[in-house]
């Protein structure tokens, strides 16, 4: 029963009384738990925000201690930040993001992990790659756990962006990560607390004297609240207390390479990680190669075999034996003969028979290579192939651009440039990349902040076009977004369009929210005017469309 208890916490808080903390988590985890209980969690929050930004800074010193206990923990702040993920309300996320600064709440472990999923979902990476480094210094093997979900997320946000060298190094880094904690029994020590454990993360615009940064102590995880695993993209994998690329992280990255025909930097890669993170129990090679000659990759796997075997790194037999029967099959006799030369100066002895027509070959090491065996076992326990197959079929390298392009049009909108947003918006469109809810969302802030409202209703026109057309999603956060800054301007022929939209389709309309905005903003507007004092047509239907709105908001019975 969401909105009943929300009604009585607002009837409580209007009339001045402050819950205490306990009871407010209480009931903000009770609100997170279904849909319409999340949207009016972030609605409630902001509002006991805003109570206490107006009240703290303007009370003498007794009374500012009282509503200084109405102040919202990180307790609160993660469970409904957590919600908006559950939920997918990525603009209602980046709004509460923005409050925690304002009213000096102190992110702790579990917000980064939380901020970073949100950020993720967005495709902003920026501020994630700054708070990196500071993670990094802090990791230690007790921690691994809190934050393996943060790299995960970043990870997916370079390859949201193909880059791919960042990817590459990211998967080398947690790679050397386990190397040094296996090469040393006494684990690393972190201070418990002090300026290494802070850090600050920015929010709002990018402009230090009009932005806000949010101060995270990075070694704080109270209650133990952590996000579900099952939430994350799979591409990281904590095993043993150590961090560790998955296969679906190790098939992005090839195909990237791939694609890119950088086989040069997948070799690379791959001989960093055998050498530099000295991993013995993977035989990341022999699984990559088995995988790229499997989908017929011939000219790539024998590539990074020459690599390879000039970074003298031992592969084993059934790479060889499998390219080489591979190159049979396809009748590729140069290529075969290429082969063959390279296996006799390893150190393999090569026979080549022929069966029912059928050209094949057998290897003999005589080196008694140790990672034979064990190479065999990888081949047939691996799930590389199978993810490298999915990620050839979905790859798409025109999916990054809307990201870059949402990334520049959130910078000039947060900076109150608009006329570059709106640049950027053109250059979006003459690159046929079709925008998305958020890039929207980006441009309806960017004008608010200006109070350019009726910009916002000419955008408006434009996002309701191409809903009709079926390029744009329907979404809640962006109706509320809209009916807000539409009363807020005054523009209510749109707000009564707006709620009629969202009722069309059974999206759920917070009354109270909208009513406190309304009299905040109008308390008096067109009270005592009648219809017959109308001088114009327009002022008659703006007459008509505020009784519509005081009627169904309820300030009117």
């Amino acid at each position: 029963m969401p909105v009943p208890a929300s009604t009585v916490l607002r009837i409580v808080l209007e009339r001045g009384k402050i819950p205490s903390q306990d009871i407010l988590s209480a009931l903000f985890l009770h609100l997170v738990k279904t849909r319409i209980g999340s949207c009016l969690a972030s609605d409630i929050l902001t509002e006991i925000c805003e109570y206490y930004l107006n009240h703290f800074c303007s009370s003498g010193t007794r009374k500012a201690k009282k509503i200084n206990l109405m102040k919202p923990n990180t307790t609160i702040f993660n469970l409904v930040l957590d919600s908006c993920i559950r939920f997918g309300s990525l603009i209602k996320a980046r709004q509460i993001i923005e409050l925690m600064p304002q009213v000096g709440v102190i992110a702790d472990a579990n917000s980064i992990v939380i901020i970073a999923k949100i950020y993720k979902m967005m495709g902003e990476r920026g501020d994630l790659n700054n708070l990196r480094e500071h993670i990094d210094s802090i990791s230690s093997p007790a921690l691994s756990r809190q934050y393996w979900q943060f790299y995960d997320s970043l990870l997916s946000l370079h390859f949201k962006y193909n880059d791919v060298d960042a990817a590459a190094e990211l998967m080398l880094d947690l790679y050397r990560r386990t190397r040094s904690l296996h090469s040393s029994s006494v684990l690393p020590h972190v201070k418990s607390y002090g300026s290494q454990t802070q850090c600050f993360l920015q929010v709002g615009s990018s402009n230090l004297r009009t932005g806000s940064r949010i101060i995270i102590d990075s070694l704080n995880s109270k209650n133990d609240f952590l996000v579900a695993a099952k939430s994350q993209s799979g591409l990281i994998l904590f095993v043993d207390g150590k961090l560790l690329p998955s296969s679906k992280a190790i098939a992005k990255l090839i195909n990237g390479y791939v694609k890119e025909r950088n086989i040069d930097k997948l070799s690379n890669f791959l001989i960093n990680v055998q050498k530099e993170a000295g991993i013995v129990e993977v035989d990341l090679c022999s699984d990559v190669l088995h995988a790229c000659i499997m989908l017929g990759w011939l000219d790539t796997a024998h590539d990074i075999l020459d690599d390879l075997e000039l970074a003298k790194i031992p592969v084993g037999a059934n790479p060889y034996a499998s390219l080489l029967n591979a190159y049979l099959k396809e009748n590729m006799w140069e290529e075969s003969k290429v082969l063959v030369n390279q296996m006799k100066k390893v150190g393999f002895i090569v026979s080549v028979c022929d069966e029912h027509g059928e050209s094949t070959c057998v290897v003999e090491n005589t080196g008694a290579n140790h990672l034979d065996k064990r190479t065999s076992n990888l081949v047939k326990k691996s799930d590389l192939l199978q993810f490298l197959e999915l990620e050839d079929r979905e790859y798409n390298f025109g999916n990054q651009l809307v990201y870059e392009f949402n990334s520049s049009i959130l910078f000039f909108c947060k900076a109150k440039m608009i006329e570059d947003a709106l640049k950027t918006l053109k250059q979006m469109r003459q690159r046929n990349v079709q925008p998305m809810v958020l890039t929207f969302s980006y441009l309806v802030d960017g004008y608010s902040s200006l109070g350019m409202f009726r910009d916002i209703t000419i955008l408006w026109g434009e996002m309701r076009r191409q809903m009709e057309y079926g390029m744009l999603a329907a979404d809640r956060d962006l109706f509320d977004c809209l009916l807000w800054n539409f009363l807020r301007g005054g523009y209510f022929e749109r707000a009564i369009e707006i709620i009629n939209y969202m009722l069309k389709h059974n999206m759920y309309v917070d009354k109270w929210k909208y009513r406190r905005e309304f009299l905040k903003y109008h308390k008096n507007l067109y009270r005592s005017l009648k219809a017959s004092d109308c001088r114009t047509d327009a002022q008659n239907r703006r007459l008509e469309y505020v009784r519509a709105f005081r009627k169904w908001s309820g300030i009117d019975r």
